[in-house]
């Protein structure tokens, strides 16, 4: 199982494109496997034939994992003998609990030759941290990034492996040993095997469909848990006047020279990217015990698809044009759809725009998505009554925003300022193509 990205330790293989006996050529497609979020392709380093599949569809393994052998040309797998054994790590894997590993019926894994599971996990310093610990103390790759991502202190952990070196099982054992906060946390709250008990009990007598959970509506309810816990949300909210903006729209589309049209949210988007290049301390990100503040806009662009959501991230929405913006908004909305995003696609930026007006929706307040300090809830644009020149009542068109704001990076009047300078992006539109 290759690196399917920086922060990914494991996928579900989705789908065998080649079975045990067949001839597979370099670079040719093997599998796809299922990230949190995306389906991705993944080819052959080599030709040969695909002696032995250890994973059946459904099952989830770690990278590094041995999932299938293939044989070269003018190879040959060796029987195993008492020194010549497969290493128990070569079919480290997770599986789950409906899908068993599968091993060709005439070549089982017994039989297999030596085969080397520890190809080398990419792990920047700039990421996950030295090899080498200040004690001295050496810790693997792959320990190194899980410790990262769970949060733990490399520090405190006791190294297991050869010479001592800290491997990825001492971060799972110190992840299994929860911390005396932890403890007292799991007194105090039910567990998820606890509450799901609790809510089967309540419905016993109701008629119902279970619907098992994915990676992707997992992935959903571990951020968004995160994000109300953990960021401290304040929400700001206005009304934007729009007439001059669907005018501008309407002028850009009557153009023969491009087939590109422009929608409202290509706008949107383009607008807050200006809002937040014109308020750069709003531009910026939580890092724990500082505050990271970017040169660049990237802003996330939520897409609904069936039984979730993606928000991919435009790079560069303060430097590209208008006709790329929504070609690249259009190209990822197509993607995502289809699960074809990469890990890299959705990953990064400062702040996001998640866009329900189309749907009706006069306003509401969103979830900040970790590790963005901001998100930009847009709803329906209406035609209301008003206030014109000479006491008359005139109608014009408004739209409803709301600016959720991470107070650790935001604060109310800079977050006021960078909502005025949306409105001001939006009631002034020229601004935009200019």
């Amino acid at each position: 199982m290759p690196q399917l990205g920086e922060t990914v330790a494991e996928g579900t293989i989705v789908k065998w494109l080649k079975g045990v006996g067949d001839t597979i050529g370099s670079g040719e497609t093997l599998f796809e496997v299922e990230t949190d979020k995306a389906t991705m392709e993944i080819p052959s380093m080599t030709a040969g034939i695909v002696r032995a599949i250890h994973l059946s569809e459904g099952a989830t393994a770690s990278v590094g994992s041995v999932v299938a052998v293939i044989e070269g040309e003018g190879e040959s797998i060796a029987p195993a003998t008492p020194g010549n054994k497969v290493p128990e790590k070569a079919v480290s894997v997770t599986v789950s609990a409906n899908a068993m590993p599968v091993v060709a019926a005439a070549e089982s894994s017994a039989s297999l030759g030596p085969i080397d599971p520890f190809r080398g996990v990419r792990s920047p310093e700039r990421n996950f941290g030295s090899a080498t610990l200040p004690s001295g103390a050496k810790i693997t790759p792959l320990a190194r990034r899980l410790a990262a991502q769970a949060g733990i202190d490399v520090g405190t952990l006791n190294g297991g492996g050869p010479a001592g070196r800290i491997v990825a099982a001492d971060v799972r054992e110190a992840l299994a040993t929860p911390s005396a906060p932890e403890q007292a946390a799991s007194t105090a709250l039910p567990g998820v095997a606890e509450e799901r008990d609790d809510v089967l009990a309540t419905y016993a007598d109701a008629d119902y469909e279970e619907v098992p959970l994915d990676g992707m509506r997992k992935t959903i309810a571990r951020r968004l848990v995160l994000a109300k816990q953990t960021i401290p949300h304040f929400y700001l909210n206005t009304s934007v006047r729009f007439d001059q903006l669907l005018a501008l729209r309407a002028q850009i589309n009557q153009n023969t020279v491009s087939d590109v049209k422009i929608s409202v949210n290509d706008l949107i988007v383009k607008a807050f990217g200006q809002a937040l290049l014109a308020v750069p301390a709003a531009n910026a990100v939580w890092a724990g015990d500082r505050i990271l503040r970017l040169r660049q806009v990237d802003l996330g662009v939520a897409v609904s698809v069936e039984g979730g959501l993606f928000t991919p991230v435009v790079r560069g929405v303060d430097k590209i044009s208008l006709s790329t913006l929504s070609n690249t908004i259009k190209d990822f909305a197509q993607r995502a759809r289809g699960r074809r995003l990469s890990p890299s696609e959705y990953r990064g930026g400062s702040a996001s725009v998640s866009n329900l007006g189309m749907f009706g929706t006069r306003e509401f307040s969103a979830i900040i998505n970790p590790p963005h300090s901001s998100i930009l809830a847009v709803g329906a644009v209406e035609r209301v009554p008003t206030e014109g020149p000479d006491d008359q009542v005139v109608f014009v068109s408004q739209m409803n925003v709301t600016l959720s704001c991470d107070h650790r990076v935001i604060d109310g009047a800079l977050g006021a300022e960078l909502l005025a300078a949306f409105r001001s992006a939006i009631e002034r539109p020229l601004t935009l193509v200019v």
